[in-house]
């Protein structure tokens, strides 16, 4: 679900020899030699410090908040300089101790400097995912910072079968670690609860959103570059979009106190499986339970795809959500969940994915042809063909 680069196209992923390294450790790049930005005249309130903040969404939260009369000064990290000229930068790994003495002054932070790219080697994501988090919970704290802003997703609260439509914010975290990232997320949402009680004073706000889309690479974005949705038998999804200009939107909100505590954010309502299919052109293709989980494991197992077979849930079951909370304090989307998928079936376009596989312009022909989930399968049967042959050679 940084900015995160939440998985924006383009957006900054932490170098792999960086990632293995504990804070403090790894080589710190020099702070980009510019002046602070002075607080503009007649503008008054917080000091907001964004992580993240040189690509996705911390840019355009960083944009926002620079524009916005209700914020005294922005304070801006990341291992590179974005182009927020407003913002007073500091060029550096978010897991350095020495962030603590960088928040000096601040009010708020908004901790964005999330990875979440599919490319990314798991184990690294997660180190640097977890230590960047801690680092800045603790470093906001030993800086006197009144409000640290966590993004995370409404993953979390798992899809279910019984989940009711839609989920309030106080439901129970479900979500189970064998989907791409969850368990980062769930690790971020625990050390959200635990802050305030290991450092009184400290107030935590966690955003969630709904299934992004505007720019972003997630295994939910990859479902709709398939040539077919696959469907399991028997399954009743409901879709609910959050475009990351809301996301934006909300996570101001949040920074400016305006709405606290586990904040859900998404369009108004959702769309069943069969609006998805009519409104996208793209048809569905049906398989059971067992045979879709099955073999989606079996990809994942062997390296062949990206996606664990956990992936799927998202796509079975709802994991629709209120926004009650923000939609109380005044906050409203500006898209719809119908503007929100043709924005992503436009990005999408010229994409071609098979189980969360990006293919080459060959492959895609073969699989448009075939459809996504009966290449999938096929995959799956050569795989065992092949398995087959090597045992008849031993």
């Amino acid at each position: 679900m940084s900015s995160p680069e939440p998985n924006v196209r383009g957006a900054r992923t932490p170098r792999d020899t960086a990632a293995a390294e504990p804070a403090g450790l790894a080589e710190t790049p020099a702070e980009t030699p510019a002046p602070a930005a002075p607080r503009s005249e007649g503008r008054h309130g917080p000091v907001v410090a964004v992580t993240g903040a040189a690509t996705g969404i911390g840019a355009l939260l960083a944009a926002r908040l620079a524009e916005s009369d209700e914020v005294g000064r922005l304070v801006a990290f990341d291992e590179r300089r974005g182009e927020t000229e407003a913002a007073q930068w500091h060029v550096m790994d978010v897991r350095d101790p020495a962030i603590a003495e960088k928040l000096s002054g601040v009010d708020v932070v908004v901790h964005l400097a999330v990875d979440v790219n599919l490319e990314t080697d798991p184990v690294a994501r997660t180190a640097y995912n977890v230590r960047g988090t801690q680092t800045v919970l603790t470093a906001a704290a030993a800086a006197g910072v009144h409000r640290v802003v966590l993004l995370t997703s409404a993953m979390v609260y798992g899809a279910l079968p019984d989940n009711p439509v839609p989920l309030s914010e106080d439901a129970e975290l479900n979500a189970t670690e064998d989907a791409t990232g969850v368990a980062d997320l769930l690790e971020i949402e625990r050390l959200a609860k635990r802050a305030p009680r290991a450092h009184p004073g400290l107030n935590v706000t966690v955003v969630r959103p709904a299934a992004l889309v505007g720019g972003v690479d997630t295994p939910l974005t990859r479902y709709f570059e398939s040539p077919r949705l696959l469907v399991v038998k028997g399954s009743r999804p409901c879709w609910q979009f959050c475009h990351v200009a809301d996301l934006a939107s909300a996570l101001e909100f949040a920074a400016l106190g305006k709405a606290e505590g586990e904040l859900a954010v998404g369009c108004e309502g959702w769309l069943e499986q069969e609006e998805v299919e009519e409104l996208s052109g793209i048809r569905r293709m049906e398989l059971p339970s067992a045979v879709a989980v099955g073999a989606a494991a079996r990809l994942h197992r062997l390296g062949l795809t990206p996606s664990p077979a956990g992936d799927l849930a998202y796509t079975m079951h709802s994991w629709v959500v209120s926004g009650s909370r923000l939609h109380d304090a005044g906050w409203r989307p500006q898209w719809t969940n119908e503007e929100a998928l043709a924005a992503l079936l436009a990005e999408t376009s010229g994409h071609h994915t098979v189980a969360g596989r990006r293919l080459g312009r060959k492959d895609a022909t073969v699989a448009g042809a075939a459809g996504a989930t009966v290449a999938l399968l096929g995959t799956a049967a050569a795989v065992r063909q092949i398995r087959r042959a090597r045992r008849g050679r031993i």
